[in-house]
This record gives C-alpha cells, structure tokens and sequence, in this order.
C-alpha cells in the first residue's frame, strides 16, 4: 500500500485530493494546525508554512508519493511591496525545500501543481498552450511556478526522484470561491450582465477531472518526469459559460449582447484591462498528451460538474 503525503491539504484541489487518496492508499494531509475536515484514516502532519527553512522530515519519511498542492495563490490585486519576492519565498524556496527533503527520505515521485500561468495570459489569435511552448509569462505567481518547475527537474536529475508537473487552466467544482463562486451568485440573483455576445474561448477543468488526472499521474511509469496541461476538452466561451451556470441553477442567465470592443474600450479607461481579458479573450490549452501518452479520459463533463457545483452551493446556503 503506498503512503501519500498531500500539501495544501485544506484547500480547494488538496481536500479533493485527499478523498481521493484515502479511497486508494495511506494518505497523510500536510497541515498547519490540526483541522477536523478530514475523514477518518486521513492521518495529519503538523508541518508548519511552507518554507524555505521548514522541516519536513517527520512528514516526508517513509513516504513513497508527494502531491504538492500547496501554494501562495494568485490574486488580483497584491498588495505586496514587491509580490515576485513573496511568491518565490513560498512557491519556488518552500517548494524546493520540501522536495529536497522528499528526495533525500526516498520518496519515489514528486508531483507538482502548476499553473496554466506558466505559458501566458491568453491565446487570443494564437494556438492553444501545450507544454512545450516558449514561456511567456509576465505574472509573478506564473513566475514563480516556472522557476519552482524548472527547480524541480533540476533536481530530479541530481537525485533520481521522479517529477510530474501538471498546469491546470481555471478549476471550477463543489465549493469553488472566488470569481467562479461570484459568477454563480449573479447569475443565481437574476442580475443583468452585458456578456451575451462574447465568442471567445477558455479550457476549464473540473475537480473531479484533475484529481482523477492527479491521482493517475501519482503512479502511471509513462508520468515520470513529464509536464501536462490538462482540461475538460470541451472549451466555452464566457457567455456559453453563464448559460450552462444559469442552466444548473435551473434559471436562465440574464446575459446583454453588448459588443465586446466597446466593453473592452470601456475596461481600458477605468484600468481594467486585465479583467477584460479573461472576460473576453481566449485561454486554450491542448491536453492531447495527458490523452496519448497516459491515455487519460474526462470522468465527468461540464454540465455535470457544474450541476454537482450548483447543488453544494445550495446547500452551502441552507447551513
């Protein structure tokens, strides 16, 4: 039976990871306090921030995989004196600092949560990612990522430990906050929004379809040293993605066809270009490879995601 030591064991990806895991193998959830989120079998490591002066040697030993989930995240508006340096403190010296630690107690595969951020912004007027492309990210969380995977494999040649990184695009899945949480609630309250003629399109990936893809990247020989980029396969654009939101939630998004050049116009003057973006540019990302080389299919497809999504929204707003 493998033991599997999960970072970030609290969050979003990690908590779905660990439910995973648990169903499979001896599962250890890094963790800085206690938490009482877990289901029993799921054995907690007191580990502290993750840091480039952090012991890990009680959490990694006897490990044989590391899926390393935790992060400091991207977010819109850093307030940071110099946000690069925060982000490589935790995301490339506390990343490399674990790993070298797992290395030295043995454990076999290191497997790495990237970001689609490594590649770019957006693909608008250009081909999808994939996981050969000259990087050409100016974002200092996509930085950090960058130099915490190519840390990685440095390492992995030096020692013989095996490194998977996967990128993933946006996640979306049962207790998503942020923007896609935000999207959810407009559209759950009827409010008008002027997105109904936007053609772009994103790659998005389920929950249930990334810890799938993690969990087989975890042990498939094929994974060993690889990086993948990974979604649904079904890219939508942003009015097709309130339509299928409004669709779960059983009412219909209230969506306004205003031409995207005069919004785009309009988000420039006030400063918020970057927000047009994602609103209105397209982020694509080829996963051909996690499909050939691993032979990795979705296990859910949008709609029932985002039906599971609705329902634990809903409950959420019950309790």
């Amino acid at each position: 039976m493998m033991n599997i030591l999960v970072t970030g064991a609290t969050g979003f990806v990690g908590s779905a990871v660990i439910q995973r895991f648990s169903e499979q193998g001896h599962v250890y959830a890094a963790v800085r306090k206690p938490s009482d989120m877990f289901s029993e079998g799921v054995e907690q490591v007191i580990v502290g921030n993750l840091a480039a002066d952090t012991d890990y040697t009680d959490a990694v030993k006897l490990m044989d995989i590391v899926v390393h989930a935790a992060a400091r995240v991207h977010v819109m508006d850093d307030h940071a004196a110099d946000p690069l340096a925060e982000f490589r403190k935790v995301n490339v010296d506390g990343t490399l600092n674990l790993a070298r630690q797992a290395a030295d107690a043995g454990v076999k595969r290191f497997v790495f949560i990237s970001s689609i951020k490594v590649n770019g912004e957006t693909t608008t007027g250009k081909p999808p990612f994939s996981p050969d492309d000259t990087y050409q990210t100016a974002d200092p969380y996509g930085l950090s990522k960058l130099e915490a995977e190519q840390g990685l494999f440095r390492l992995s040649q030096e020692t013989g430990m095996e490194v998977v990184v996967i990128r993933p695009p946006l996640i979306y899945g049962p207790d998503v906050k942020a923007n896609f949480r935000k999207l959810i609630e407009t559209v759950d309250k009827g409010v008008p929004l002027p997105l109904g003629a936007v053609h772009n399109q994103r790659s998005l990936v389920a929950l249930d379809n990334l810890v799938d893809f993690i969990a087989l990247c975890a042990t498939h020989p094929k994974a060993a040293n690889e990086t993948f980029l990974i979604s649904d396969g079904e890219d939508v654009s942003t009015t097709e993605l309130l339509q299928k939101i409004g669709k779960a939630l059983d009412k219909p998004a209230r969506l306004i066809p205003i031409p995207v050049g005069l919004m785009r116009f309009i988000a420039k003057l006030l400063g918020k270009a970057d927000v047009a973006e994602r609103l209105f540019g397209s982020l694509q990302v080829d996963s051909s490879k996690a499909r050939e080389l691993l032979g990795w299919k979705p296990v859910v497809n949008m709609d029932e995601q985002l039906a599971k999504t609705v329902k634990a929204y809903r409950h959420e707003k019950t309790v």
